[in-house]
């Protein structure tokens, strides 16, 4: 196994959790045939290995200390573009003054990034899935659907959607203390909204022409399922209780993106969706799993 420092490394060392702050960690991977093909901008590649991460953070109403990276090099014919992928993580973590540790590598059968993370966020204020309440109202930032549109090659969406996500750092922090939940959108909407209504013990019911779609997106009827299941977003989905409304339509006029309000958190188990025209809209996807490379049934 060879180890590495990056340019960017501190010779000081990594930074410290700040007095009063928790600590957050996180790690994510991107397998070459799963994730990504070789016809992945480098570059790009080393953007998202980050991203990914960075979004869990934000997610956690977190800021970023220090990561560290393993690659599973493959020995197959093919150049892989260390010095691409290198550049890209970096650029990210410049951005949002993330401090790089080192890189490891070692021989694999496919190009793999592992990515993990340190963060910090100030003590007992970590945004959680475990907090939503009936009558909470749902949002989600930015627009869904996008990364799956483009990979499907439906519509006219900026590529950029799928290479390139922008994880929501500053969102994330300024929902401490307004969201009563959050999850960043990875796997699809339908399944991530789930996960918060598991982790709190309720249900939801979400309205589906409320979906903000990317510019670009087909028609509603074929935008919708991708936005619902298509997974890859990397945008923030959070639950809002009533005493916090005013404050996070503040936000919605001035923040640092687009957020808009889509549901209900109910008490009643499950998640149900309605059409235009209020009816029950099937769910034709419940996510993609990343495990088995497709969606789940």
């Amino acid at each position: 196994m060879a180890a590495s420092p990056t340019p960017e490394h501190g010779a000081g060392g990594p930074p410290a959790l700040a007095p009063g702050h928790d600590l957050l960690l996180a790690v994510d991977t991107l397998v070459e045939g799963v994730h990504f093909d070789r016809r992945t901008p480098m570059r790009a590649l080393g953007h998202k290995a980050l991203a990914v991460n960075l979004s869990d953070l934000a997610a956690m109403g977190g800021e970023p200390l220090s990561w560290t990276v393993w690659m599973g090099r493959p020995a197959h014919p093919g150049a892989v573009d260390e010095d691409a992928l290198r550049r890209g993580l970096a650029a990210l973590a410049r951005r949002w003054n993330c401090h790089a540790g080192e890189w490891r590598s070692e021989d694999a059968d496919h190009l793999q990034l592992t990515v993990h993370i340190c963060g910090q966020v100030p003590a007992g204020q970590a945004l959680l899935r475990s907090g939503a309440r009936p009558g909470d109202r749902i949002w989600v930032s930015g627009t869904l659907g996008g990364a799956a549109m483009v990979l499907a090659g439906c519509g006219e969406v900026d590529p950029r959607r799928l290479h390139w996500p922008e994880p929501r750092i500053e969102l994330g922090r300024a929902l401490r203390g307004l969201a009563s939940a959050a999850i960043d959108v990875s796997d699809g909407l339908a399944a991530d909204l789930g996960h918060i209504l598991a982790a709190s013990g309720v249900g939801a019911s979400l309205e589906l022409a409320r979906i903000p779609l990317p510019a670009g997106a087909p028609a509603p009827e074929r935008a919708w399922p991708l936005a619902l299941g298509g997974g890859d977003d990397y945008e923030l989905c959070f639950t809002v209780p009533g005493s916090a409304l005013e404050a996070v339509e503040r936000l919605a006029a001035t923040g640092p993106v687009p957020i808009y309000e889509i549901g209900r958190i109910e008490a009643a188990p499950g998640l149900r969706i309605l059409d235009p025209e209020g009816r029950p809209y099937p769910l034709a996807s419940a996510g993609w799993d990343h495990f088995a490379g497709g969606h789940r049934p």
